[in-house]
């Protein structure tokens, strides 16, 4: 698509419930311009009021600008189902824009006319189909487009266990916990530096978003001077070679000032895909977090199952011990009793030694 001519002009579009009422589109006069669309070989009338599109509206060989006063005309757009007016600062400027519009007019119609033709031509069987691309009244340039996409995609998977573990698994996972504590407690730490950062380095862009917010509105007022500057000195009836100079120049510094809009306008793009960064951040910052939350409580709830199973161990230690002393006992017992059984079993076998 390219720029054929342009103007500049305050936009208006009826009121869709009455019908009758215009309703401002713009609030001071922009730029409405004549574009040729190489790709579908139409013609476009486009109005951009800041990144706002006010007038996207498609010549076709049916429509017709009428002249409605001195300094104001309007035409249907049934695509659109709208009907646009536009307000100009001279009679001038509205006959150069009619004329313009009667001239792509009929270049639309010989478009259609000739797109008709090769269609036909293109689908007889006795016809060739010509190679060359249909003429246009204006040379095609395509400038540059961005489409900036960025998507973050986080996957978190936690494992979880269905039964309790035992003493022995306790003990392990136990050693392995403040491990893990460390870990995301570092992980923290690290976010909440990146935070600081980005906390810094929003507050500095927000200042200096307003700062470019102010320039751009003086930016905005200083072009609306000039423009009627140069229009004022368009009316004047003896242009002497100073007035034509002071009129480059004022265009030269338009023309500045618009490329300086643009560029703060992408600034101001790259500033809100910052913050849309930032918030990524802190939502993991959020998640990390949670995370370390659970790890405590699980090494809390390892250390009571831990301290239980300690308290367990010892209890039955001790009544092993108190099993071991009984059994000490018991075989001093026996040991006695066994002592006195072979005293008795000695002087028996004496007695029956003297017996005989």
């Amino acid at each position: 698509m390219s720029s054929c001519i342009y103007t500049r002009a305050h936009v208006f579009q009826i009121d869709p419930n009455t019908k009758k009422n215009w309703l401002p589109t713009s609030k001071h006069a922009v730029t409405v311009s004549y574009f040729y669309d190489s790709t579908r070989n139409v013609y476009r009338i486009i109005s951009l009021d800041g990144t706002k599109a006010i007038i996207n509206s498609t010549i076709s060989p049916n429509m017709t600008f009428t002249k409605t006063s001195q300094k104001f005309g309007q035409w249907a757009d049934s695509r659109a189902n709208t009907v646009y007016g536009l307000g100009f600062s001279t009679e001038h400027h509205l006959a150069k824009f009619a004329e313009k519009f009667a001239e792509y007019k009929e270049a639309a119609r010989l478009a259609k006319e000739k797109s008709q033709e090769k269609m036909e031509m293109a689908t007889s069987p006795s016809q060739e189909s010509p190679g060359g691309e249909l003429s246009s009244p204006l040379t095609p340039v395509t400038p540059p487009m961005e489409n900036i996409n960025g998507t973050d995609e986080i996957c978190d998977t936690t494992p979880n266990s269905d039964t309790l573990p035992g003493p022995a698994q306790n003990a392990l996972a136990f050693a392995h916990s403040p491990a893990m504590t460390k870990h995301w407690e570092a992980e923290l730490e690290a976010l909440k530096g990146n935070n600081a950062k980005l906390t810094a380095a929003l507050l500095e862009s927000t200042a200096n978003v307003k700062q470019w917010k102010q320039q751009l509105a003086a930016y905005q007022e200083e072009a609306e001077r000039l423009h009627k500057r140069v229009t004022e000195l368009e009316c004047q009836s003896n242009q002497t070679p100073v007035i034509k100079s002071q009129k480059t120049e004022l265009n030269q510094t338009i023309e500045e000032l618009e490329n300086t809009l643009r560029d703060k306008e992408e600034e101001m793009e790259k500033l809100k895909e910052e913050l849309e960064n930032m918030n990524d951040l802190m939502e993991q910052k959020d998640t990390l977090t949670q995370k370390l939350e659970e790890t405590e409580l699980r090494s809390r709830v390892l250390e009571e199952q831990l301290a239980g199973a300690e308290q367990r161990l010892e209890e039955n230690q001790e009544e092993q011990e108190n099993f071991r002393k009984s059994l000490r006992t018991l075989l001093e017992l026996l040991d006695g009793k066994i002592f006195e059984l072979t005293e008795l079993r000695d002087t028996l076998a004496r007695l029956i030694e003297e017996a005989s």
